[in-house]
């Protein structure tokens, strides 16, 4: 199958879904006008925004005119982080997580070098929060809470309900990141109390440059962008048509598809699992095995480089991942999995696999076919392993400290 792609890596982008690209291709040809143009050819747009608004609204369980249209979910972490606080008065206390994607956590480093207070709460191995933690870190200085849905490297879910709950009667607002989570678990915002939430278009199988980010009504943020009246005055700037059309689109498809991604895909993601540790000694997975996405699967191979096994991986023609795509490109080791204390011998050598409903039985016989063999060849070239010179313990192998700076 090396002449084919088999594409694991749909956390880090999804392929385009077939009736989403036919859905948007007419406002990139000929229903080229701005929407907020007072002549018919434009303005007669505005209805199509108004139906992905409502298609996105009801994936999520809640009103239309709570879904603002952003560029993705960078822009609607970053929207959310920082217009929060803009508002916030004499709150300075962010606090967020030390798992959280680089979207949050570079926001919440950068507002806390502009005079906010930040605290990051830690997991424990399996990259679960104490809850004990978040309610004696919450003080009435605290502003806002962001904690994400699910995680982009582990799948590990959070108990997003609970969290909201307990933010909630510390009378703070809270911010969840559900990126990786919409389309793969349910969402239903009216039996939670999440005041904002952010979704990446391209997570789900929309075009990339499209994202949403959710505000309850009444909830008072800063936006990010201003010099237009467009998204309520909460997003400036001329609407990404083809883009939001095609994002509506996903959502509807997303909802559709739910019982397949949490059958059909989890299946899947299991027996990959299962044959990789047996096949492969030495292997481990990190994160809940139960709380957890249904498309995600890091698993540790000890005693060797993941990125060396990405490499073979990919001349035969598997692309998957050895983290969040927005930091692979660093030799740093996964910060997720620092966090979690994983031992030095495994974090280094940890590959993320992330299916789709469009991945098949054969190509997941395709990475159990070709996987040991790649680890096998990759411990025989490596000083390390059981039989041979211990590698140093990771200093991460201690036990998580909650951070307040």
């Amino acid at each position: 199958m090396a002449d084919k792609v088999v594409y694991l890596d749909n956390n880090a982008t999804t392929r385009v879904a077939e009736e989403v690209f036919e859905e948007m291709k007419p406002y990139l040809t000929e229903n080229y006008g701005n929407a907020s143009s007072m002549h018919k050819f434009g303005g007669r747009l505005r209805h199509k925004i108004d139906h992905a608004r409502q298609q996105a609204a009801a994936l999520l369980g809640c009103e239309p005119d709570e879904i603002i249209f952003t560029s993705g979910g960078t822009e609607s972490d970053t929207t959310a982080l920082r217009g929060v606080l803009e508002r916030s008065g004499q709150k300075q206390h962010l606090i967020t997580t030390r798992v959280e994607h680089p979207a949050v956590r570079t926001t919440a480093k950068h507002l806390q070098k502009h005079g906010y207070r930040l605290t990051e709460l830690p997991v424990d191995r399996y990259g679960r929060l104490d809850l004990d933690q978040l309610t004696k870190a919450l003080t009435e200085d605290t502003a806002l809470v962001s904690i994400m849905f699910a995680n982009n490297e582990t799948g590990v879910i959070f108990p997003i309900d609970k969290i909201a709950r307990i933010v909630k009667s510390k009378e703070a607002l809270f911010h969840t990141d559900a990126v990786q989570a919409i389309g793969k678990v349910p969402v239903n915002l009216k039996d939670t109390p999440i005041d904002l939430l952010s979704i990446s278009g391209h997570k789900l199988h929309a075009p990339k440059g499209v994202g949403i980010l959710y505000v309850r009504r009444g909830t008072s943020v800063a936006p990010l962008l201003v010099g237009g009246h467009q998204e309520f005055g909460m997003r400036a700037g001329t609407e990404n048509i083809a883009g939001i059309v095609a994002l509506g689109k996903a959502c509807e498809l997303a909802q559709q598809n739910l019982a397949e991604e949490n059958q059909r895909v989890r299946a899947l993601r299991d027996r990959l699992e299962k044959e990789l540790l047996q096949k492969c000694p030495d292997a481990r997975v990190n994160g809940d095995i139960e709380a957890r996405l249904p498309n995600t699967a890091n698993i540790s191979f000890e005693y060797v480089e993941g990125e060396a096994i990405l490499l073979l991986l990919d001349q035969v023609g598997i692309a998957a991942s050895s983290g969040s795509a927005c930091t692979s490109g660093s030799l740093e080791p996964s910060h997720v999995l620092r966090a979690m204390g994983i031992p030095f011998t495994a974090v280094h050598g940890s590959i993320r696999f992330s299916l789709s409903r469009y991945t098949t039985d054969k190509e997941i016989d395709c990475v159990i076919e070709h996987t040991p063999g790649i680890v096998k060849r990759l411990r025989e070239l490596s000083p390390f392993g059981p039989d041979k010179d211990a590698a140093p313990a990771a200093p991460s192998d201690r036990a998580p400290q909650l951070t307040i700076e």
